[in-house]
């Protein structure tokens, strides 16, 4: 996988399959966290503090940003 910061995200792409994904900027940065070797709940408490979101919603979205990345078979684990 490659991947390519943009002004609106992150550019994924599978060199697999030679397809091409796009992430908003929230989704890159959770990328880029868990590549970094970030836990999720790390990740997302670090995401309700920036947004001043409830940290049952950060972690939502971090997982919903995990479950279509690992559907994608972008990421596995």
């Amino acid at each position: 996988m490659s991947t390519t910061d943009t002004d609106d995200g992150t550019v994924l792409l599978d060199e697999r399959t030679g397809r091409y994904w796009q992430l908003n900027s929230t989704g890159g940065h959770v990328l880029r966290q868990l590549l970094g070797g970030y836990e999720p709940t790390g990740i997302a408490a670090e995401l309700a503090d920036r947004y001043g979101i409830g940290l049952e919603q950060a972690e939502r979205d971090v997982t919903a940003v995990i479950e279509r990345l690992r559907a994608s078979e972008l990421v596995i684990s």
